[in-house]
Order: C-alpha cells, then structure tokens, then sequence
C-alpha cells in the first residue's frame, strides 16, 4: 500500500511538461555551470544591438554630409577634407561595430567558457549572433560601396571645378596684366572710367542678377536719353524759337496794332528758351516724337511760358499854354484916346495823356512743366534728362546760356581801389550774393532765379544806390544807360553784346568789374565773373553804357 501510494506521489510531480523540463535539466546541470543568460544580460544584449543600429545609422549620415560639402565646393581641397572625413568615418563604424559585436561575444564567450557542454538554448542564440555579425558585415560592405561611389562624384565634381579655377585664374590673370598696363599709360582715362563703373555698379547692385542688370543698365540708358533723332530735336527746337519770333514780331508791331498813344511803356523779359529743357519735355510726354506729332503741343507750351498783355492808362496833365489877346493902352496923343494891343500869355491847362503799358512775362519752362501736371515719375525723368542733357550734350553746346558751365571764376579778387567808390562796392556786394546760380530764361528775382538782364536790373534796383530801371531787357538797358568810350569805362559800367542768339540790338549784359583785367560779372551759366577779353566775347562786344 505505501509503495502504490509512493508512486502516485512520483507521477503527480512529472504530471505537466513543463515540471518535466525543469526535472531533466536539473539532472543535466548537476554539478555544471548554469550558462543561461541572466534577464539583466539579456536587457544589456538588446541595448547593445540597438546601439548597433544606431551607430551605423549616424556614420552613415555622416558620409552623406562629407559627399555633400565636397560637391559643393568642387576642389583640391574639398577632396581632401572629403577622403580624411571618409577614412574618419569608416573607422568610426569599424571601431564602434567591432566594440558592439566584441561585447556581445564576450558576454557569450564568458557564458561558453565556464563549460564544455552547450545546451540547445545555447545553440540557438550563437546561431542567431552569427546570423546578427553577417547582417553587420553585410551593411558595413554596402555602406562601404556607397561611401567609394560618393568619393568618385566628389573627385570628378573637384576636377570639373579646378579646371573651371584654372581657366578663370588665368582669364583674370590676363585682364589684371592689361589694367595694369592701361593704367600706366592712361591714368586720367582710367579714373573716369573707374567713376564710371563705380554708378554703372551701384546702379546695377538693385538687380538681382546679370541677366536683369543688363536689361537695366539698357532701361537706365533709355531713362536718361532723348530718344527722337538727332535732326528731330533740332528741327522741332527751331520750330519753337520761330513761334517764339513770332512774340517779338506782335511787341514790335504794338505801336501799329495800338496807335495814337502818347507814350509806349515796355516791361519785358527776355525771349527765348532753353532747348535741352525743351527737348525732355517732350521726350517725357512723347518719346521718339516728330515734328508733325508736337506741332500742336509746342504752341501750348509756348502760350505757357508767355505772357504778352497790354495795359491802357490815362492820367489827367497839365501844362502851361500860351494864349493870344488884346487889351486897350490909353495915349492921350492918340485921337481917339488909346489904342487896343494884341498880347500873349500862359495859362494852367488839364488834358489827358494816354499810355499803353506792354508787358511780356517769361514763366521760364520750368513753370510749363508745373502747368503740364507731370506725375512724380514723369517729373524724376524730366529731372533726370536735364541732369544729363538727354545724353546728347552736343546737339545744342553753341548756346552759352543754356549748358552749365563753371565760370572762368568762381570769385575774384576786386582791386581794393575799386571798391573805394561807395555805389560800385554797394552793387558788388549785391551781385556777388548770387555767384553760382544758374541761368533761367525769363528769371528777374532770386526765387526764380535770373536771365543776364533780369540779373543786372535786379542789383542796380536792390544795391541800395537810390537807382530803379525796373526790369529791362539786355537792349531795353542799353536804351537807358549813356554810351561810354572804352577810354573812360569803370568799374560798375555795363558792358552789352550783340548776336548771343537770335534777336535783335543788345542780347546780353553784365557788370563790368575790372577794367584793367576786363573781368565782368554777369549772368552766364550758372553768374560767374569771366573774362570779357576772349575770343567769343570779343567778337560779340556791342558797346559800353553807364547808369544815369
């Protein structure tokens, strides 16, 4: 009974087979060692295969940055840095692999080495390691591939590269030889052309490329350029000095037109026009225009800029005038006791004088643009073909009054003896406030600026000499100054010219300010003193004249 009851005992223990297993495999063990991986172990073998993968993953993003930075700079050098980055990196991988699958082995190792007998458990997990070590060699072999295939774009990436460094280190080289030369030989041609690199540059530096810098250098060019033709703009400049011949015409003919005055009273401002000024104007409102296209616009402009009025004026005299009569005389030797006497006499008498005042107002061009209403483009790019005399300078470079010039002199020295007659320093010290400003046709005051008439009525009324002329004309001054001999000229006499432009009489005036010298002062482009002893001057003196 004990021994069936003992046995009954022995099969409940084997009963499941797990019990079992465990069963053998304390019989296997006896005195063994046990080489089953320890759950800390085996957390240890998983974190260090993770970090395999991780390894790999950050050398392989490592090569793709070298590739990367040696296509980009394409050299010597990028090469270098590539292949030393690249043996960095394999190395990398080969240490980190190695130090990975050495830990993983010795951790195996350490557990096969304390037996001489594997169990199946054991057999499964070298099996599986070894299967692990291939797919590293595997990857490492591939990514070796990869990293040679980038190293050869990198070294054809740098060739391309060094040769495009060659050619362009010799291109610049031999540019650099022929500046050197030029400069040495041209100097003062090389700076103008500096400067004039340096604004095609800065104008260039808005555009965000070569292609569009071109095309705005050609847009820049347009901007600053009239664009009708040469014979274009001097044909239609004519035409609007014959419309403006066409105003002295009607002054002169005021005495026919309005006959039985008195007195013809003139106020007028110089005629004419300054053609650079015009030509921008309708280059901005016309483009390449032609005669037949602004004919009808010139007449506008021209009604613009003048002003001819007349003004009836009569005023109530007197004067004394002489009447005949008779009166009785008593004679006592006459028979008839006297005798009548005829006899004459002044008496006070009113009578009414009639004066036609005429006036010819120059708003000068500059007012006609304000009158066109520019918009704030049209007026920069009227500015700007001012500024450049539409880069045609030499269509109108005859004309002294309408190219900026710098004047023979800015200041000069008036000889101290001179300036010892109270009236000569008082008009000096009036004219010289405006040295430097530019000639404007039709210009009479400081806020429009002056003509070479307006400018000397301007000082002789405002030097504080008691003198008023009002505004005159070049001629109109002539008329009411006395003529003076070259003998007796001095400083303060005006000094007139004829055939400047196109007009009848006296055309331009000035101061005269040294006539030893033969310096004047006058309203050129822009007033300046100069020399009246040139050639231009000389062949147009007129006559001398002094202020009465």
């Amino acid at each position: 009974m004990e021994k069936t009851s003992s046995n009954k005992k022995k099969t409940s223990k084997l009963r499941s087979e797990e019990s079992t297993k465990a069963h053998l495999g304390k019989k296997l063990r006896y005195k063994k060692a046990n080489n089953k991986l320890t759950d800390k172990e085996v957390a240890k073998a998983k974190k260090l295969k993770k970090q395999s993968f991780n390894t790999a993953r950050n050398m392989a993003a490592k090569a793709a940055s070298v590739t990367h930075m040696a296509g980009n700079a394409g050299g010597s050098g990028a090469k270098e840095e590539y292949e030393s980055m690249n043996t960095t990196v394999s190395e990398e991988v080969i240490s980190e692999t190695g130090y990975i699958l050495g830990s993983s082995g010795n951790l195996i190792r350490s557990k096969l080495n304390n037996s001489k007998y594997s169990s199946r458990q054991h057999g499964r997990k070298a099996a599986n390691t070894a299967k692990e070590t291939e797919k590293n060699r595997m990857r490492k072999e591939m990514q070796r591939k990869a990293l040679e295939r980038q190293r050869k774009n990198a070294e054809n990436t740098g060739k391309v590269g060094r040769k495009l460094t060659d050619k362009a280190e010799d291109f610049v080289g031999k540019i650099g030889e022929f500046i050197v030369e030029f400069v040495k030989d041209n100097p003062v041609a090389s700076i103008i052309i500096l400067l004039v690199l340096i604004v095609i540059l800065v104008l260039s530096g808005i555009f965000s490329s070569c292609g569009v810098a071109f095309t705005g250098a050609q847009d820049i060019t347009i901007a600053t350029t009239y664009t009708a033709k040469d014979s274009t703009i001097r044909e239609v400049d004519r035409s609007y000095t014959s419309l403006e011949q066409e105003v002295q015409t009607a002054i002169d003919n005021i005495p026919n037109d309005y006959p039985g005055y008195d007195e013809y009273n003139y106020y007028l401002d110089e005629i004419g026009h300054n053609p650079y000024q015009l030509a921008a104007i309708l280059t901005v409102l016309y483009e390449d225009y032609t005669k037949e296209e602004v004919q009808q616009k010139l007449s506008e402009i021209k009604d613009l800029q003048y002003e001819l009025t007349t003004q009836r004026v009569v005023e109530t005299r007197y004067r004394q005038e002489e009447r005949t009569g008779s009166r009785w005389v008593s004679d006592s030797s006459s028979p008839s006791g006297g005798y009548y006497e005829s006899y004459t006499y002044t008496v006070t008498v009113s009578y009414q004088y009639y004066i036609l005042n005429v006036t010819l107002k120059n708003r000068t061009l500059n007012e006609v643009v304000n009158q066109l209403g520019f918009t704030e483009d049209q007026l920069q790019r009227y500015q700007i073909l001012l500024a450049t005399y539409g880069n045609k300078k030499y269509l109108f470079e005859y004309d002294i009054y309408s190219v900026k010039e710098p004047g023979e002199y800015e200041d000069y020295d008036v000889p101290g003896e001179y300036l010892t007659d109270e009236e000569f320093a008082n008009m000096m010290r009036e004219a010289e406030k405006y040295l430097g400003m530019v000639y404007v046709w039709g210009g009479d005051s400081p806020s429009t600026g002056f003509d070479c008439s307006g400018f000397v009525s301007w000082v002789i009324n405002h030097s504080g000499n008691g003198w008023n002329v009002g505004r005159q004309t070049a001629n109109g001054l002539k008329n009411s100054t006395a003529r003076v001999s070259a003998s007796d000229v001095k400083p303060g006499d005006l000094i007139f010219f004829q055939g400047t432009y196109d007009t009848s009489g006296a055309s331009h005036v000035g101061f005269v300010v040294d006539p030893v010298n033969k310096i004047m002062i006058h309203c050129g482009n822009p007033i300046s003193y100069a020399s009246y002893d040139t050639n231009y001057w000389r062949n147009h003196f007129y006559c001398y004249g002094r202020i009465r």
